[in-house]
């Protein structure tokens, strides 16, 4: 277990400039994400803000979230993401899509979380505090590895198609990627389960009791 450890910090030593460009562009997303609640005109916040409403008065008239729908939904979604940024690294010409992917996640949570303290202020908050932290507390680092680990993979294989010094064979580093790529998605079958059973649960109460 010490020798795994090590390695892995080992890994990260060598490839901390990857996962600082990935951790940037995943807050530079969140910011912008900010950035566009606050471009948006009256009309268009209110016109969003409409269909919060409508949720927010079926959670109060008492028709629950569909916490096992919310699960198979979560799942389907971080399966298709992960396998997405799994074969943009391997295709190389893939890796921009992967910096986009990363970036369009960050301002999905900064949009979000924005939108919603723009709206309703320190309840908006609370509500993102327990709707939107609980799962992305995990499946942020699932991302920035995932979207590393897909550069990192990209980087190799064009550094051997344009290098004439002998190196070891590449099903080795494809083994170590396709195990990274299954561990994050099991990884994201645990996120699933807070977003559907613990945050539904809390955004739920939530409601209930301070959006009378």
């Amino acid at each position: 277990m010490y020798r795994k450890r090590n390695t892995a910090i080992n890994h990260v030593k060598e490839h901390a400039t990857v996962y600082v460009f990935m951790i940037i562009l995943f807050l530079t997303g969140i910011i912008f994400g900010a950035i566009l609640v606050n471009s948006m005109n009256f009309v268009q916040k209110q016109d969003l803000f409409f269909y919060l409403e409508r949720f927010f008065l079926q959670i109060q008239e008492g028709n629950p979230i569909e916490k096992n729908k919310v699960f198979k939904s979560s799942i389907l979604y971080h399966t298709k993401y992960l396998f997405l940024l799994m074969i943009l690294g391997i295709s190389v010409i893939g890796l921009p899509i992967v910096w986009i992917l990363i970036f369009l996640k960050g301002l999905v949570v900064g949009f979000s979380v924005g939108f919603l303290v723009n709206q309703v202020g320190l309840k908006g908050f609370l509500l993102a505090s327990l709707s939107i932290a609980p799962q992305n507390l995990l499946t942020i680092p699932i991302y920035i590895i995932a979207g590393s680990f897909a550069m990192i993979f990209s980087l190799t294989l064009l550094n051997k198609l344009f290098t004439r010094r002998v190196s070891r064979p590449i099903i080795q580093p494809l083994i170590q990627y396709i195990t990274v790529f299954s561990l994050m998605l099991g990884l994201s079958i645990i996120a699933a389960t807070l977003e559907a059973y613990v945050a539904s649960y809390a955004m739920e109460s939530l409601i209930t009791t301070y959006f009378q």
